[in-house]
């Protein structure tokens, strides 16, 4: 209910009976031959109005008792017209509030009754038929006024529903893409530290200076785990950017610190991608970087990116460390990455291949590029090859 009407709630009894016992005497001086109101008379037409205070709560009860009221006050023999109002107004609320069948019969019935009373049983002969036909249009009116009013409020609150539920659904998405963000730098950045400081261990007494830059390595993982872990959750404050946290403008720097002897190579026509394709492109690399650490460390890598009309082709290639392809260190065992990356790809429309090359292992993604997804001005094609 809106709040600019809430007032009339409480009053609209006492004005419905006001409005009836007044104007019931006016008409009653336009219809001398019919029985003048008295105290009974007036009982009744307080009676229906003062049952519309429930009309919220009971709407069915409101309208027999409306109904009740104007039966006996008409029996009686007394003025029509006023004696109408409150009834068409229980009518109406019945419909709109849900009660279309017991409104419907009793608009039924009522109706016989006033054709039967003024056909059979009224004093004065019935005025014909245009007065039974202005009966049905004025039931008419408020019936089909109640079912429009009840229909638009039903498709008000569906479309309330469906915003909420669409509303419930983005957010329970976005939940679930911070938790896969989150995953993502943890693994990647945490393996890269187990890494790196199992190497520093093993070359410490030995080989000093190698251990430095192993540890020069963990302080920077450690730096950009906590970088990139506030950027993810950067996105619960209120107007935060709702931008990727990575893409593949980051990529050498990915490949740097990853720790391993990487190549990058970029084929085709490098334009501006999707942010859901430039982030799943990244961390598809950043998986496939952490299954090698983990799995093959000293292995060479080589990443490739090819920019097609229509997909970008992301190619992480491994030479084998000292497990065997397609054994334990190969990426297939039980942990969430593989799958990870093929859902990633999956939610795009794409595809995701994985499994041995030679004695390494190998993991392909083609992600479709929309066709809005156009080549910026001025800029072609490139490719590089760069050890980082």
């Amino acid at each position: 209910m809106r709040a600019g009407t809430r007032w009339i709630d409480p009053l609209l009894p006492l004005l419905m009976a006001a409005l009836q016992v007044v104007t019931t005497q006016g008409a009653q001086w336009n219809q001398p031959d019919r029985l003048p109101v008295d105290l009974l008379g007036n009982a009744l037409l307080v009676a229906g109005p003062a049952a519309l205070a429930v009309r919220r709560r009971h709407p069915a009860v409101t309208l027999a008792v409306n109904i009740a009221a104007t039966w006996v006050f008409i029996l009686r023999g007394h003025a029509y017209g006023p004696i109408f109002f409150s009834p068409a107004v229980a009518l109406y609320i019945a419909v709109t509030l849900g009660h279309r069948r017991a409104a419907w019969i009793s608009s039924t019935v009522t109706y016989v009754f006033f054709v039967v009373y003024t056909t059979w049983l009224a004093p004065v002969p019935s005025p014909g038929l245009w007065h039974v036909l202005a009966i049905a249009a004025a039931m008419g009116t408020v019936l089909a006024t109640g079912e429009f009013v009840r229909a638009r409020r039903e498709r008000l609150a569906e479309h309330e529903r469906v915003t909420q539920e669409e509303a419930r659904r983005q957010a329970s998405e976005e939940r679930l893409t911070m938790a896969q963000e989150l995953h993502d730098v943890l693994a990647h950045n945490i393996s890269l530290i187990h890494v790196q400081a199992s190497t520093a261990l093993h070359l410490i007494d030995d080989h000093p200076e190698q251990a430095r830059t192993a540890l020069t390595t963990i302080k920077h993982a450690s730096k950009d785990v906590l970088t990139e872990m506030r950027s993810v959750l950067g996105v619960l404050r209120d107007g935060a950017p709702r931008s990727p946290t990575a893409g593949l403008d980051r990529l050498e720097e990915l490949a740097g610190r990853s720790g391993l002897p990487v190549v990058t190579e970029v084929t085709g026509t490098v334009r501006d991608l999707p942010p859901g394709v430039d982030r799943a492109g990244y961390r598809i690399v950043q998986e496939a970087l952490t299954n090698v650490t983990r799995h093959a460390p000293g292995a060479s890598v080589a990443v490739r990116l090819e920019y097609g009309p229509r997909e970008l082709v992301v190619r992480v290639t491994d030479t084998g460390g000292d497990a065997p392809a397609g054994g334990p260190g190969s990426g297939l065992g039980g942990g969430n990455g593989i799958p990870g990356m093929r859902e990633r790809a999956a939610a795009l429309g794409g595809a995701l291949t994985a499994g041995p090359h030679g004695r390494g292992f190998r993991v392909e993604a083609r992600l479709p590029i929309p066709e809005e997804s156009t080549p910026s001005p001025g800029e072609g094609a490139r490719s590089a090859g760069e050890t980082a």
